[in-house]
């Protein structure tokens, strides 16, 4: 397993992720809805892998329905960056990482464009089952 860290700016949101395959395997898929474009988001995931989001502050985890409204950004409400998606189906949840988060240069492929927009509900569920991390654990430090 090839593991790399990130976060937000500000370190109130932490990531840890596992991926199977060397980072350079993995081409971050630039989404093209408004939200995702204006916040500069490409996400990377894999579900032969995983990922843990650590929040310090709970209550500076925003959580943004777009688009669809079927899976939620986490962002941070402190410093504003885009960490990720997460969606949740029968006490199952994915994830996509926002590859901008992580530290240093892992040496991801150049981003491509993806239009999950032009889908319709069930077909980027799907989309998101398949490609999404599956070993998704989210820790929210007490306060």
């Amino acid at each position: 397993m090839h593991k790399l860290n990130g976060g937000c700016y500000c370190g109130n949101i932490q990531i840890e992720v596992e991926l199977p395959r060397a980072p350079t395997a993995y081409t971050p898929r630039a989404c093209d809805c408004d939200f995702c474009r204006k916040h500069g988001a490409a996400y990377i995931s894999d579900p032969q892998g995983s990922v843990r989001i650590h929040v310090k502050d709970a209550q500076q985890l925003g959580r943004y329905l777009q688009g669809s409204g079927i899976a939620e950004c986490l962002i941070c409400r402190n410093c504003g960056v885009l960490v990720g998606v997460v969606y949740e189906d029968n006490g199952g949840l994915y994830a996509g990482i926002n590859c901008k988060i992580i530290d240093g240069d892992p040496g991801f492929a150049a981003e491509v464009p993806v239009s999950p927009k032009t889908l319709p509900d069930d077909k980027k569920v799907e989309r998101w089952k398949d490609l999404w991390f599956t070993d998704v654990n989210i820790e929210i430090d007490e306060q």
